[in-house]
């Protein structure tokens, strides 16, 4: 039994598609080759960024065209890049404190705790608390709460204090990082084994290995268990 269709609006033109379409099949299906706005397809990499209205509803709203579905009378568009200012900076020149997150992105004072950024991101990602934990100087909480932001640029699309709230969350993890993270002790000894050239018979072996070989050893290599 085939699905029934439904109509969409792509960027104002009319398209009759299934209904069991995501946003991004839905806009394939109509003929639309996706050379940008289409990544991981998966909800893992934020490219997909997608705003749009439904039937008989006022409200504006967004999701990721690889996850959301299709609904009757829907009107879309995709913002595969939202034009938001990226501060540059030296990170090694840079302390974990509130100094280093005003001093990139001052408009974080602004926030006037709307929650509008957490209202629209896709991933459910409590926004708004780890822009506040960054103007508080909690850079580790910060870092923490926006450790599974995808980039997709939505929250700063909204933001009335035009915060870009995912580079902020971005400055906080390095931060994070590089001060306040503990050092994995386990990785440094594996780093010095490397250095020291414990492995490089091995390396070299990989190196010089064939396809087939290649293939014979990843499939037989020891995977831990889940």
């Amino acid at each position: 039994m085939e699905d029934e269709n439904v109509t969409i609006y792509i960027m104002g033109k009319r398209y009759e598609v299934p209904t069991s379409l995501t946003i991004m099949k839905a806009m394939e299906h109509a003929g639309y080759r996706l050379v940008r706005g289409c990544g991981c397809r998966g909800g893992f990499c934020g490219a997909c960024g997608t705003v749009y209205r439904t039937k008989d509803d006022y409200k504006l709203k967004v999701g990721l065209a690889c996850q959301t579905v299709v609904e009757d009378g829907m009107h879309l568009t995709q913002i595969p890049f939202y034009p938001a200012n990226k501060a540059e900076y030296d990170i090694e020149e840079l302390d974990a404190n509130i100094a280093a997150v005003l001093k990139q992105y001052p408009e974080v004072a602004r926030c006037v705790s709307c929650n509008t950024c957490t209202k629209i991101c896709p991933q459910d990602i409590q926004v708004m608390d780890y822009v506040q934990a960054a103007l508080r100087g909690d850079i580790a909480k910060a870092a923490d709460i926006s450790f599974d932001c995808l980039m997709c640029g939505l929250c700063a699309s909204r933001c009335p204090a035009e915060i870009v709230q995912y580079y902020v969350g971005v400055l906080c993890r390095r931060l994070y990082a590089r001060d306040i993270a503990p050092r994995a002790q386990h990785l440094a000894d594996r780093v010095a084994e490397v250095e020291s050239g414990k492995f490089d018979e091995e390396i070299a072996a990989l190196m010089g290995a064939g396809e087939k070989d290649l293939r014979k050893r990843y499939n037989e290599r020891d995977i831990e268990p889940k």
